[in-house]
C-alpha cells in the first residue's frame, strides 16, 4: 500500500532566484501592479506607501535583506536536503498556474496531470506569466530571475507517475471531487513556475511527479479553503488506496503572502499548520486570499494531505523589499 510519508511547503518567488542586493529593484514593478490591505481591500502603491509606517524602512536596510536571503537559501537547502533524503517513489505537487498554462477560454478549478511526462521548457520570452505575446516583457533584470524556473538551453521532459496520477483522478471522482485531467500540454509549452520551482530547486534528482493545478488566483472559480482542505484529505486517501507499495512526498508550491505583506495572516496560516488546526483553514477568509495571498490555497491542500504527519520546521521571512510594504512572506516547512 502507498503512504505519504513526507511533505513541504515552499515559497517560489522570483525573490529567491535573485540576490540580495537585487530586491530592491522590485520597486519598478511594484508601483504599477494591484495590491491590497490586509482586509481585503484594493490598494495600490501610493497608497500602501501613504500608510507604511515609519519602521519600514527598517525592514529594507541593506543588512536586513542580506540577513532575510540568507534565511531564505538555508531553508530552500535543507528541503533538496530533506527531499533528497525521503528516498520517494513519488511527488504529489499541488501548485498554481498565473494563465502560463491554462486561460479564461478553459480554466480548471482543479486539474490533476496524468501524462507520462511533463515538460519544463527554456523560458526564451521574458514575458509575464500568462501574458499576451504582444504584451509587456518583463525588465532584463526580472527576465533573467524567471529563467531559473526552466531548463537553460533545451527542452526536458520530467517523469509523472502517470498510474498514480490516473488512480487518483478515478479516487476523487469516486469521493465527488469533479477534477478536470490532462495528459499533455499545448504544443510547445512547459510546466508553470510552480512547478518548474520543485523541479529545478528542490530536486537533485528527477523523482517522478503528480501535478495538482489549483487555480488560486482567477473568479470565478476558485475552490473555498474549505475544499482545498477537503481535497489534501482526500487525496491521502486515495494514495493509502493505491496498492503498490510506495513512498510518496506532498509539496506546496508557492506563497505566503504577497504582494504586499501580511504577516498576521501569514503568523495564522503557520500555527493551524503546525497544530492541525483543521477548523482555522478550512475558516480563513476568502476575503484575505487574492492575489499572491490566494497561493495559500496551496498549503492548504497541503495541510489536509499531511494532517497525519507531523510539522517538524518551519523558517518564516517577511521578505519586504520596499518601503510600501511590498514583498514576499518567504515560508518554507517540513512535514515528517
Amino acid at each position: 500500500m502507498a503512504s505519504i510519508v513526507f511533505g513541504a511547503g515552499t515559497s517560489h518567488t522570483p525573490m529567491l532566484n535573485m540576490t540580495a542586493e537585487e530586491w530592491p529593484l522590485f520597486e519598478e514593478v511594484d508601483r504599477h501592479r494591484p495590491h491590497q490591505h490586509p482586509d481585503g481591500r484594493a490598494a495600490t502603491y501610493d497608497e500602501l506607501l501613504a500608510t507604511a509606517p515609519a519602521s519600514m524602512r527598517q525592514e529594507i536596510t541593506p543588512e536586513r535583506h542580506v540577513q532575510r536571503h540568507g534565511e531564505a537559501m538555508s531553508a530552500v537547502d535543507r528541503l533538496r536536503d530533506g527531499l533528497a533524503g525521503a528516498a520517494l517513489d513519488a511527488v504529489i505537487v499541488v501548485g498554481d498556474d498565473h494563465k502560463e498554462i491554462y486561460h479564461d477560454d478553459n480554466m480548471p478549478s482543479m486539474l490533476v496531470y496524468r501524462g507520462e511526462t511533463i515538460a519544463n521548457v527554456p523560458n526564451r520570452t521574458g514575458r509575464s506569466p500568462g501574458a499576451n505575446v504582444d504584451g509587456p516583457r518583463r525588465p532584463n533584470w526580472m527576465q533573467r530571475a524567471a529563467a531559473r524556473y526552466y531548463e537553460e538551453s533545451e527542452t526536458r521532459h520530467y517523469p509523472v507517475h502517470a498510474g498514480l496520477a490516473n488512480h487518483l483522478i478515478g479516487a476523487l471522482i469516486e469521493a465527488e471531487f469533479d477534477v478536470s485531467s490532462a495528459n499533455a500540454l499545448p504544443a510547445g509549452e512547459g510546466e508553470g513556475h510552480a512547478f518548474g520551482f520543485v523541479h529545478r530547486r528542490l530536486m537533485t534528482k528527477a523523482v517522478p511527479v503528480i501535478p495538482v493545478v489549483l487555480n488560486t488566483y482567477y473568479p470565478p472559480n476558485q475552490p473555498s479553503p474549505r475544499r482545498c482542505y477537503r481535497l489534501g484529505q482526500a487525496i491521502r486517501e486515495a494514495i493509502e488506496g493505491y496498492p503498490d507499495d510506495l513512498r510518496v512526498g506532498v509539496v506546496a508550491s508557492g506563497g505566503l503572502s504577497h504582494f504586499t505583506i501580511d504577516e498576521s495572516l501569514d503568523r495564522e496560516v503557520i500555527r493551524a499548520l503546525s497544530e492541525k488546526d483543521a477548523d482555522a483553514l478550512q475558516g480563513l477568509p476568502r476575503v484575505r486570499l487574492n492575489s499572491g495571498n490566494s497561493e495559500i490555497r496551496n498549503w492548504i491542500c497541503a495541510g489536509g494531505a499531511l494532517e497525519h504527519l507531523d510539522l517538524r520546521w518551519v523558517t518564516y521571512c517577511p521578505g519586504y523589499r520596499t518601503p510600501a510594504g511590498t514583498g514576499t512572506g518567504l515560508c518554507f516547512a517540513h512535514w515528517a
